[in-house]
Order: C-alpha cells, then structure tokens, then sequence
C-alpha cells in the first residue's frame, strides 16, 4: 500500500501500527524514530522497523506516509524539524486524541504539496512504551480522521484504507466535535479515574495496604486507567481544555444532582439514573466495543495472553 512509512515515535501505538504493517504488509518499508537509545534496542530486537533511527528527519526522507505518534506536546518541534524533509506527494497524519490542537500546531507548518490528515485511533491500554504493541490493538476500533478543507480525495481515501487494513472502523469527523465527542467518552472518564485514585492515597484513615488490600471491586479498574501514560494525559488535558472543562461542569451539576438524591433518600431517583446508565452499558456491549465483562476493558482470553 506504501513504500516507506515513516512512524515517529514507538510507543503503545506506534509499535502496534508497527506491528500491524508487518502482518498485514501494508508497506515495503518501515522507518521509525525514538530518542531514547533504550528504544531504540527494543525496536531493532523485535524486528518493528527495517530502520530505526534518532534523527525524525531521516526517519521520514522520501516516506510516502509519515504518522507522528509522540505525546501531543511534541508536535511542534517535530514538525519544525521534519518538515523541509517531507517529500511532496506524502500524507501526514497522527494519532493524538485532541484534534484542534494538531491543526493548531501541526496545520500552519505543512509544507505545500503534502496531504495533512489528522487522525486517532480509538484504541489502547494502560501500557506504554514499545514492548507493549501488538498488531490487533486496532482490530474492530474506531479510527476517526478530521481531514481539513480541500484535502485531496485521492489521498485520504488512501490514508482511510490503511487503517482499515490494520482492522479499524473508519470515521471522518470536525476537529471540534471530536474533541467534545472525546472529552466526555475518553478524556473525562481518565481525569475521574486519576482523581478518584489520587483521593484515595491522600485518605490517611486507609492506609495503602488496605486500598490495595480490598481493591477487587470498582477502585482496582479505576486504578488501570490511573496507570496510564503520564505525559500523554498531561498533554491531552493541557490541549483539549474547553471541552474537558465543558463536560466537567456538565458532570459537576449532574454529581450534585447525585448528592442531593443521596441526603435525601430520592431511592426514585438513583434507581431512574442507575437504570438509564446500565442501559449505555448495554448498548456499548451491543455495539461490539466491548465484553460483558465489567472491567473497563481489561483484556481477555488469547489478547490477554498477548
């Protein structure tokens, strides 16, 4: 489908794509580039890219698809250095979860010639780093794509089939609706998931041995979201900050509403409210973005196992 691909970065994501591109060849060839020399041992071990290197801008010479898969904070000083390197005629896309921000940073510095088609795969766990890929991260997810105005045709039906071939559900979207879209379905539930685990080490009547201790019910799944990569969340939160503090107001009158029926022993109320929500569930389940199994998305069976 492509001659080179250039994927800067290896994480979670990077490493899948990596992956993915392998079993399915989807490319003659894969460049990537990683800082740390660490990584970049990894990357050569496993077999992730045919060259792996710390220079981005050797990365992507003459890659016909180049995806920036580094936290969102990077962006712009990868785009000031790659970007007199890009070759005309190649798409350039991403996989970060707030999509305003990659138009702002990355938009205005794409030189003449090449396809800028933002992107995000919905999809990932709490892991991170290069070790933690596995080509069917992708499988049966959402990859949305907000290409901007006047993008060629040609090229994002391109960039679409490519993640169609490493399994992903394929949707073009506004950069703004996607990050409300996100904010409540991704980025609010990981800030909660943060909160509720800080609060909980700060209680100095429970001790950690006993947080870790009785953690087999819901607080055990809201510390896998917790363990998510640190700088990635920062810069998610840092990028998409209208529309996380949108739905966080949203959710701040609707957690009154909550306390309110609580103190005054509304059980009408919490059943109403309990019984729309075990509805979504439902629906989640139903739409195949999920197991019935109610553990925020742990893996199971043989993805387990991977």
């Amino acid at each position: 489908m492509f001659e080179r691909i250039a994927l800067i970065g290896v994480g979670l994501v990077g490493s899948s794509i990596a992956l993915g591109v392998r079993c399915e060849g989807l490319a003659k060839t894969i460049a990537a580039t990683a800082r740390s020399a660490l990584t970049r041992e990894i990357v050569a071990q496993k077999r992730l890219a045919d060259v792996v290197t710390v220079s981005a801008a050797e990365a992507v010479a003459g890659a016909d698809l180049v995806i920036l898969c580094t936290p969102l904070g990077a962006y712009r000083g990868l785009m000031e250095e790659i970007a007199p390197h890009l070759a005309a005629g190649a798409i350039l896309s991403d996989v970060g979860s707030v999509k305003q921000a990659v138009v702002r940073d990355v938009g205005p510095l794409v030189p003449e010639g090449v396809h800028f088609i933002p992107g995000h795969p919905v999809a990932g766990t709490e892991q991170s780093g290069p070790e933690a890929g596995f080509a069917e991260l992708f499988h049966d997810r959402w990859c949305i794509l907000t290409p901007p105005p006047g993008t060629d045709p040609a090229a994002l039906k391109a960039l679409s089939a490519f993640w169609h071939g490493l399994g992903s559900r394929v949707e073009t979207m506004d950069p703004g609706h996607h990050d409300l879209v996100l904010g409540i379905t991704s980025h609010l539930p990981h800030l909660i998931a943060y909160n509720i685990v800080g609060t909980a080490s700060d209680l100095e009547e429970v001790t950690q041995g006993e947080v870790i201790k009785y953690s087999a019910g819901g607080f055990r799944d809201f510390t896998r979201i917790a363990a998510s990569d640190p700088i990635m969340w920062r810069d998610v939160f840092l990028n998409n900050r209208e529309a996380v503090l949108e739905v966080l107001g949203r959710f701040t009158e609707d957690l009154a509403v909550l306390q309110r029926a609580i103190r005054w022993g509304d059980g009408e109320a919490l059943f109403d409210l309990f019984t729309r929500t075990r509805a979504i569930r439902r629906g989640i389940i139903e739409a195949g973005q999920e197991t019935a199994a109610p553990d925020f998305g742990r893996p199971h069976g043989e993805e387990a196992d991977g």
